[in-house]
């Protein structure tokens, strides 16, 4: 089986690199070439492109496929296969460490670091994690991570999902429909639900006012879950403490955005997933799914 490496994973790291891996596991992998797209049997991607619609199998680098043509897939009989299930472990240790320096006033001191200042924070600005309450807003591989980990640190975790069933770390769950009773009560709120029109934008005004004026939003989800604006705006009023943001809409964020001069944000470009070792989870999949091709099996994570 051959399967091609499109130039749009160098968003997240060299292609290179996974065509290596993949070759080391014996299988045919070479950068993509719209012009040999019929040779291939798949194409690994980052976003996508008009030509994977003559390739039989495409899987997409990340968890999040929104941008793909699924519906124009499906007609073409093409096979769309995602990430998720990879991130679990980064995206909770990116969480966890925006938390603990909102807590611990890390962001502040590495600015007064930046400025030459000895300065302290005032005596009750930093306080502890533990005992502290974090509403995780989706509970998938994403929440997982995050609760497990702020469970360990001694943090009182609920969450929010369709299912009422618990997870582990978790001490509660709240229906959708009950979303603002379950961030009331919450120093942080953690959103790691995927994309779509039930989550589009479910962050905003309302929501904001809902939440303790000590609280703080952090977003590992998409930019789209948040209405910016209404974000800038409680920030910008006091209303909430703080935001630690790793996605955005638009992507990149605009330079004249007011959220870069804000001390009280912390912001990542869009990299709270990555590490040294990314093309290597994104291979194991693509070897497993190749592997369960062979024996006509279910491909793992498949979208359609």
């Amino acid at each position: 089986m051959h399967v091609a490496v499109h130039g749009s994973v160098s968003a997240v790291f060299d292609p290179a690199l996974l065509v290596e891996y993949l070759r080391e596991r014996d299988l045919e992998a070479s950068r993509f070439d719209p012009e040999r797209r019929g040779e291939y049997d798949g194409v690994a991607a980052f976003g996508p492109d008009e030509a994977f619609l003559d390739v039989p199998w495409v899987h997409c680098v990340r968890a999040g496929y929104d941008e793909f043509p699924v519906e124009r897939y499906e007609r073409a009989d093409v096979t769309l296969t995602n990430s998720t299930g990879i991130h679990g472990t980064t995206i909770g240790e990116t969480v966890v460490g925006m938390m603990l320096s909102f807590a611990r006033r890390l962001h502040v001191y590495r600015d007064h670091q930046g400025a030459g200042e000895w300065a302290r924070e005032p005596y009750e600005s930093a306080f502890t994690l533990a005992g502290e309450r974090l509403c995780v807003v989706g509970l998938g591989t994403l929440g997982r991570g995050i609760a497990e980990r702020a469970a360990a640190l001694g943090m009182d975790v609920v969450g929010v999902r369709r299912s009422p069933d618990l997870v582990p770390g978790v001490s509660e769950v709240y229906r959708p429909e009950d979303l603002h009773g379950a961030i009331a009560d919450a120093r942080f709120v953690a959103l790691a639900v995927p994309l779509n029109v039930a989550t589009a934008e479910m962050f905003g005004t309302r929501e904001f006012d809902a939440m303790r004026g000590d609280a703080y939003v952090i977003n590992v989800a998409r930019g789209g879950v948040v209405e910016q604006g209404a974000l800038v705006e409680a920030l910008s009023r006091g209303e909430i403490a703080g935001a630690g943001l790793d996605v955005f809409d638009p992507e990149p964020l605009p330079p004249e955005s007011p959220l870069w001069g804000m001390e009280n944000v912390i912001l990542t470009p869009h990299v709270g997933a990555m590490t040294d070792r990314y093309h290597a989870d994104v291979g194991e999949l693509i070897v497993e799914n190749v592997e369960r091709a062979g024996r006509g099996d279910e491909l793992v994570n498949r979208v359609v």
